[in-house]
């Protein structure tokens, strides 16, 4: 291998191991769906377009509260940004992570719009950060709910391993949240109705998740369902492949069977049908995105 073959290698390793994350991950989850072909069919046949149409009205609805989320740390971090122009770059944000299978996350996308729009940079990008943090502290109030799950069906080995691993944790997030919110803490209001849309995205999302499973005959109760997508949320944070592509589907449905009982063709069906209707939802972001790539900075 020449110098700068080996080079390369290096620059984008991190990019690689992703990419190969991504497959694996997808690829144990086409041989998931593969074991119940026939339940997988059956499955999808119960399936009613109302159903589908309610669904993906849910997560339509959480789009629109996480945009919310997002306009109320802008506006209150002083960006005189309008509604309109944060739905645009909401829903541009979220058609990337969907669709480009890149290291080009929403993200960046976000940024380099609100770049565009003549915005202060450190300011909105103070603003992305802590949005994905108040996300993660929502998630971090219905996480309880999963963890009791986990604590049932785990021997007490395993428990008394675990929290002070989790206690260890949930103290680090802390502090970072701390310390990234450091505009917002002087607005206690906003930075709590930035957390109430958060909860409404969260109830939106999970709620579009149990319409799938009770129409496919999963009866989950509703904090069960809370509480093992929680889980899958932060699960799926880990960064083993690119945009989660994989890797969240595989890992929601191996929660649904270990903790929920839920079959395996209907968790594997659950979680497809829920990523293809947010990528539905997302394709408003399609029309402002070209402009924003053009922007990006190109890599040699």
């Amino acid at each position: 291998m020449s110098k700068v073959e080996s080079s390369w290698f290096k620059r984008n390793r991190t990019n690689l191991l992703r990419g190969g994350g991504s497959l694996l991950s997808a690829l144990l989850l086409v041989w998931l769906v593969s074991r119940s072909w026939n339940e997988l069919r059956e499955a999808l046949r119960q399936l009613s377009p109302l159903d589908l149409l309610a669904a993906f009205g849910l997560i339509l609805a959480s789009r629109f509260f996480v945009t919310l989320r997002w306009y109320t740390l802008l506006r209150s971090g002083g960006v005189s940004i309008s509604f309109k122009d944060t739905l645009s770059l909401t829903f541009t944000g979220l058609f990337a992570n969907n669709f480009l299978f890149t290291t080009i996350g929403g993200d960046v996308v976000r940024l380099t719009g609100a770049m565009q729009l003549g915005y202060d940079k450190a300011t909105c990008l103070a603003s992305i950060a802590a949005d994905r943090l108040v996300n993660m502290a929502g998630m971090s109030l219905a996480s309880p709910l999963g963890f009791y799950q986990i604590f049932q069906a785990a021997p007490l080995v395993i428990q008394s391993a675990f929290i002070p691993t989790l206690w260890q944790k949930g103290w680090d997030f802390l502090r970072r949240t701390l310390a990234s919110l450091t505009i917002w803490l002087k607005k206690p209001g906003a930075l709590l109705l930035a957390l109430f849309f958060a909860l409404c995205h969260m109830l939106c999302s999970f709620s579009a998740n149990y319409v799938l499973l009770h129409a496919l005959g999963a009866e989950l109760a509703p904090w069960r369902i809370i509480g093992l997508y929680s889980l899958a949320y932060f699960v799926g944070l880990l960064p083993i492949s690119i945009n989660g592509y994989g890797w969240q589907e595989l890992s929601n449905s191996a929660l649904l069977a270990t903790l929920g009982g839920v079959a395996p063709s209907i968790g594997a069906t659950v979680t497809i049908f829920h990523r293809l209707l947010m990528m539905a939802a997302s394709l408003p972001g399609a029309l402002t995105l070209p402009g924003i790539l053009a922007q990006l900075p190109k890599n040699d």
